[in-house]
């Protein structure tokens, strides 16, 4: 009887086991740390709706997928959330990336089918009996056996007594796991960094009592998450940093030789550093109060230091000379407010689409500056064509989850209420000049070294003020200097410059610059302008225009300089900044849109019979265009798309404001035989236009000049480099040249588009020799008219030269004199262009006769060289 019991209880025993191997798949891998690829409709449709307020961006994951194929994917993201680990599994599941079903030290027990909940359960029971112990998934392999299977997975950074277990406890380091892994197999571990963002404010260096209470934005309690997610449905998104290799992080010099504890250290730092700089992207550095920022910038040693030195050498007492310095601080300081621009957003908002037909802006670009911004703090520089340009600029970072810059603006823009409102947007004022103020400078220059040390990033426009002749300005280089001599003293790890075309199809100051241009006298700004700039919300004023340039890391600049910025002596330090300017500048002008009104107002301007038809004119534009497209520049959409019917608008849009008149003799008459004409009252509104894209055309406009003055139709190449290099210093005020690039190459590349263009054939027998087609001495005066706008005001500027002695007409009265000259010279025909008659031309002449000799009409020499130079070039012109 016994015996046929224990055979009855064996056979029992047999077939359970049988049973429980058979649910359990004969195995005992069956965790809460992974969720199933299926779990059940009424789960995912739940999770679908729960989420649907969260946006993710195309932008943002579409590299996701190709990773998988590099390697393979460990999703991770700061604080432990199961609110998180759901959303990501819910949503990249339904957009069809990569989804994290396992989920490093996470148990996930609601969301399981109750098949899984019971074999895991079973299984748990079933080892325990067996083994006297719970399963481990780190300690039994299941983890990398998941992970070498291709299955993605999720963990955090972050977590409430995680140090703790780690540390005390000696629990299992899912980074130290994945270094073990990683050390095992060849295919690398990709760690990808993730954050969600309930809301873009930044964060405030005195946490409220709802933080306290209910958690902060970046970590927030349960119910904090669930009510931000209803209230911000929508606004709600997710960032994704740049993937982790850990394969490459494993073989760096630095961590090769370190044991494994250190390298998962090392490893968790690196990743918390990334996400926190990312964040930082997005919201900006923690917001302290005014009397925070007071308190650093006034108590700073370099500046106590200063102002007791300011103080003996002045013979102020020191408590005046603090009073000063804190009255600095206000005069000059940002207020920076959230509140204020969510409701800039609005207005802007309602702006843009009263007034304009859309912002033209690469995303992708855009991306690029984003991802280098976390490398250090951006110094924005966009070219300043307009007053609206930082509203722009900040309205399309914040609309693209990126911190509204702190922007440097003119003290004239300070008056109220105006100044107040500019302050909470991000505003900082800064005087035109530092002249005798010398404390006011170093409180400024702290100031800056102070924001660069939080991590602001910073808009100022390098050309100093708005251009009124539509081409850049050259480069001011007051508080370009001051920046990069905080970074100099160690305010930033790095500093990434972002030069910034904006852009517009028609500007909105453009009756009042050319009015300055002709030599009324600018009219300060007041409350009043902003009163009477209604009237511009009654007219439409076409597309806006914004390019981003690769972000320049200062970093990287100077370590292919050379010479470290520690070690330089102050003229080399104010050759490195002048050289950066220039090179910013010509940035700029690289990545500049060229739009239908510019181009169709070049062809116009450039144009050397008095009526022209459409046929001529198209003729130019497809010259321009040629040239445009060889030197690869940016061309607006509707140019791409279709440019004979981008120009037709353009003309028509001229033809409508009356910058150019229509001559028919029949109404009737077809298209072809309809003749144009500029108004001659609005060359110069004309004239601005053309500026906006003259940067792509100077260089080619130089050669063909060069190669005009030959008077031959047969020529080498070397017989330019003489002109090219004078016309290139004898227009140094008007234009920025790239200061690594010689005449020689400038000549090399233009040559060769002329002949794309068929202007030139090289001779078959003779090297870097060239011959003129029977079309290209047409072709090439096209080009060559760019300049003879500012040979005409160098002619004036130098007729003034030639009549008055040194120091017979003093420097303020000086530009009197030459508007009179020019105005007579325009009525005696000896000037043709209306144009040429500038204010601001005339300026550049000015400066460049007298720092090359010419101070009066004793330097007879001289104004007979450049005399003879000027009339020489301009006969083929």
């Amino acid at each position: 009887m016994t015996t046929w019991l224990k055979l009855k209880l064996s056979n029992i025993r047999m077939k359970l086991r049988a049973r429980i191997n058979s649910f359990l798949h004969n195995t005992h891998d069956h965790y809460l740390c992974k969720l199933p690829e299926d779990i059940g409709l009424l789960s995912s449709f739940m999770l679908k709706t729960f989420f649907s307020g969260i946006t993710v961006s195309k932008e943002q994951t579409r590299n996701l997928k190709a990773l998988q194929k590099e390697g393979i994917i460990v999703y991770t993201y700061k604080h432990k959330s199961y609110f998180n680990y759901l959303f990501y599994y819910s949503r990249y599941k339904q957009e069809g990336l990569p989804y994290p079903q396992l989920g490093f030290d996470y148990n996930i027990l609601i969301w399981q089918p109750l098949s899984r909940l019971a074999r895991v359960f079973l299984a748990h029971l079933d080892y325990f009996f067996s083994n006297l112990s719970f399963p481990d998934p780190y300690r039994d392999g299941y983890i990398r056996k998941e992970l070498i299977g291709g299955r993605t997975a999720l963990l955090s950074l972050v977590e409430k007594k995680g140090f703790y277990r780690r540390f005390v406890k000696a629990e299992t380091d899912p980074l130290r796991y994945l270094i073990e892994v990683q050390q095992t197999i060849d295919r690398p571990i990709l760690i990808v960094p993730q954050s969600i963002f309930f809301d873009k404010n930044p964060q405030k260096s005195t946490p409220s009592i709802i933080d306290a209470l209910f958690g902060s934005k970046e970590n927030p309690g349960i119910l904090r998450r669930l009510v931000m997610l209803l209230k911000n449905s929508g606004k709600v998104f997710v960032e994704v940093s740049e993937p982790f290799n850990l394969k490459t992080f494993l073989k760096q010099p630095e961590n090769q030789k370190r044991d494994i504890e250190y390298q998962a250290l090392a490893l968790r730092r690196n990743l918390l550093r990334q996400i926190n700089r990312h964040r930082q992207t997005i919201t900006g550095p923690v917001l302290k109060t005014k009397e925070e920022l007071k308190q650093n910038i006034l108590t700073n040693e370099r500046l106590q230091k200063f102002m007791s030195q300011h103080s003996k050498a002045r013979d102020i007492p020191l408590q005046q000379v603090h009073k000063k310095a804190d009255a600095f601080i206000d005069e000059i300081a940002a207020k920076y407010n959230m509140v204020l621009i969510k409701i800039y957003s609005v207005v802007i908002t309602w702006f843009i689409k009263t007034m304009f037909t859309g912002v033209a802006v690469n995303k992708e670009d855009l991306n690029k500056v984003k991802s280098m911004s976390q490398k250090g703090p951006l110094i924005l520089v966009p070219c300043h064509k307009s007053h609206i340009d930082y509203m722009i600029l900040s309205y399309l970072l914040y609309h693209n989850n990126m911190p509204c810059p702190l922007v440097a603006a003119g003290k004239n823009l300070s008056f109220w209420p105006m100044g107040p409102l500019f302050r909470g947007g991000g505003a900082f004022f800064i005087r035109r000049t530092f002249r005798g103020a010398v404390l006011y400078s170093k409180v400024f220059t702290e100031y800056i070294h102070t924001l660069l040390k939080e991590g602001f990033n910073i808009e100022f426009f390098i050309e100093g003020g708005r251009s009124r002749t539509g081409k850049l300005i050259l480069p001011k280089l007051g508080l370009l200097s001051i920046l990069i001599n905080a970074y100099k003293n160690g305010a930033c790890e790095d500093m990434i410059f972002v030069p910034i075309f904006i852009g517009y199809d028609r500007v909105l100051e453009e009756s009042s610059y050319l009015n300055e241009i002709e030599g009324e006298q600018k009219q300060p700004e007041s409350f009043s302008q902003i009163i009477k700039a209604r009237k511009f919300l009654k007219k439409r004023y076409g597309r806006i225009y914004v390019q981003f340039h690769d972000p320049i890391s200062i970093k990287s600049v100077l370590q292919q300089y050379g010479t470290p910025i520690e070690k330089m002596p102050p003229k080399e330090f104010n050759i490195f900044c002048r050289n950066l300017g220039h090179r910013t500048i010509n940035a700029i002008n690289r990545v500049s849109v060229v739009t239908p009104h510019a181009l169709v107002a070049a062809a116009v301007m450039n144009c050397s019979k008095q009526n022209f038809t459409y046929e001529h004119l198209i003729s130019h534009v497809d010259t321009y265009l040629n040239h445009l497209y060889a030197r690869k520049a940016t061309l607006a959409d509707t140019l791409l798309f279709d440019h004979v019917h981008a120009v037709k608008n353009a003309l028509d849009t001229y033809v409508q404001r009356k910058f150019i008149e229509r001559i028919t003799k029949d109404k009737e008459s077809p298209p072809a035989d309809v003749l144009f004409k500029v108004n001659e009252n609005k060359r110069t509104n004309l004239e601005y236009y053309k500026n906006n894209c003259i940067a792509f055309f100077v260089p080619g406009a130089i050669t063909a000049l060069s190669i005009l003055v030959k008077d031959a139709f047969q020529f080498s190449a070397s017989d330019l480099h003489a002109d090219y290099e004078f016309l290139q210093y004898f227009f140094k005020y008007e234009f920025a040249y790239d200061v690594d690039r010689t005449p020689e190459d400038y000549v090399r590349k233009n040559l060769k588009t002329f002949i794309d263009d068929a202007i030139l054939m090289p001779h078959p027998s003779m090297p870097d020799t060239y011959n003129l087609t029977a079309s290209g001495f047409r072709k090439l005066k096209f080009f060559a008219s760019f300049l003879k706008t500012y040979f005409e005001s160098y002619w004036i500027a130098l007729d003034f030269f030639k009549q008055h002695p040194q120091n017979s007409i003093k420097p303020k009265d000086r530009l009197k004199k030459i508007d009179a000259i020019g105005d007579r010279m325009y009525k005696q025909n000896e000037i043709e262009r209306k144009e040429a008659l500038s204010r601001i031309n005339y300026r550049n002449g000015v400066d460049f006769f007298t720092t090359n000799g010419v101070k009066g009409s004793d330097n007879y020499e001289k104004i007979e060289y450049y005399a003879d130079a000027i009339q020489r070039y301009n006969k083929y012109l």
